[in-house]
């Protein structure tokens, strides 16, 4: 098959789903065409079957706002032409889907009907999709794509209740490359000292991810046991956080790292991954997390609940509620072996979402809507 992926670039999880997918139908055997502003930053260039194709915005006096819509759906018609893909896969609805159905039209002018899959990630619904500016774009995107997938079973939900969608929208979940994953003690001494459990998040920072909910479900922890706190990534919350272990006295305790190419390192070497957000429509860093045997304590939100199961791989409570979700904490690192029992049942339960689990229903799904739009041509 020769397929076209469109994303962000960026380390959001809609773009290292996208990547993800498209280096391991390369490794199967296709050939993969990614078509982004930059190079994705998990993308290996350098693997076969891989081809990366940049889109090209340029400036003009004129716009205020650069047409990237436009660019983009221009170099899409040019790739598919050029490469003679056999379907063209879109991640996240804003702007990918519209601008795959654009490009769509144009290539129907020259008899080239070119399906378009859409996967719905979450925030392109939940949020950004729900701003009135771009409402009837994002619904008609949606209604006019091949085929719809959604990350989770809570956002197919979310979209179909909002948008009010009559078609149909298959859920194939986001999954996790389990080879990443792989023991390794030699950097703890490096964030703790003997007998400190680790406490781990990751996020960009945002609102939506209540970073005071980190440090206040953390500070719970250290008042039971020595602790310390990883904070990985950046964003605008950033510095209320560190104001906020300092006014509660444990600035010494939690450590920002940034943004980091070691997350998997870092998640191996930790006791407990916290993840207290607002909504998540699926809860990529939780899976990462328990992918590396780490035990999540989460809110329920969203499709959190359909990842970290209550009381089998952690434990989930309502958004805000920071009492349960440290007595939760508690309750599985104050035990060593109950917590070994946790680590065990999250690496479990991330072995339904890995990639050799989830990515031949992508193929599948290639297979099934490129044979269809054959039979519909003739």
């Amino acid at each position: 098959m020769n397929i076209g992926i469109v994303g962000y670039p960026t380390y959001g999880g809609s773009g290292v789903v996208a990547t993800e997918l498209g280096m391991y139908m390369a490794r199967q055997g296709h050939k993969v065409h990614f078509i982004s502003y930059s190079q994705p930053v998990r993308l290996d260039v350098l693997e076969p079957n891989i081809y990366y194709h940049e889109v090209n915005v340029q400036d003009y006096p004129l716009f205020e706002y650069q047409p990237y819509e436009l660019a983009l759906s221009s170099k899409m018609v040019h790739v598919t032409l050029k490469y003679n893909l056999d379907v063209i896969h879109v991640h996240y609805a804003i702007p990918h889907a519209y601008a795959a159905y654009m490009a769509r039209q144009i290539l129907k002018e020259q008899n080239y009907d070119l399906p378009v899959i859409t996967t719905l990630h979450g925030t392109d619904i939940t949020l950004v999709g729900k701003n009135p500016s771009y409402r009837e774009a994002v619904k008609f995107s949606i209604n006019h794509s091949t085929v719809v997938t959604s990350v989770s079973e809570s956002l197919k939900q979310d979209t179909i209740s909002f948008f009010n969608i009559k078609r149909e929208i298959e859920v194939i979940p986001n999954f996790v490359d389990l080879s990443l994953y792989k023991p390794d003690e030699s950097c703890k001494n490096n964030f703790a000292s003997a007998g400190e459990k680790i406490i781990t998040h990751v996020s960009n920072f945002r609102k939506v991810k209540r970073i005071p909910d980190v440090i206040t479900v953390f500070d719970h922890i250290q008042k039971n046991m020595p602790a310390v706190l990883l904070m990985l990534g950046d964003g605008p919350e950033k510095e209320i956080a560190r104001k906020q272990a300092q006014d509660l006295g444990i600035a010494d305790k939690v450590k920002f790292l940034g943004k980091t190419s070691e997350v998997e390192r870092i998640l191996c070497i930790s006791d407990l991954f916290l993840l207290p957000s607002e909504t998540e429509s699926f809860g990529l860093a939780a899976l990462e997390a328990m992918g590396a045997g780490v035990p999540v304590v989460s809110s329920n939100t969203g499709g959190l609940e359909e990842v970290n199961l209550h009381g089998i791989t952690g434990y989930t409570a309502a958004v805000g509620n920071t009492d349960e979700m440290g007595k939760g904490a508690v309750h599985i690192l104050e035990n060593e072996e109950r917590l070994m029992e946790f680590r065990q049942r999250a690496r479990q339960r991330a072995e339904h979402f890995s990639i050799h689990s989830i990515g031949p229903r992508y193929t599948a799904l290639y297979e099934r809507v490129i044979a269809h739009q054959k039979e519909l041509n003739g």
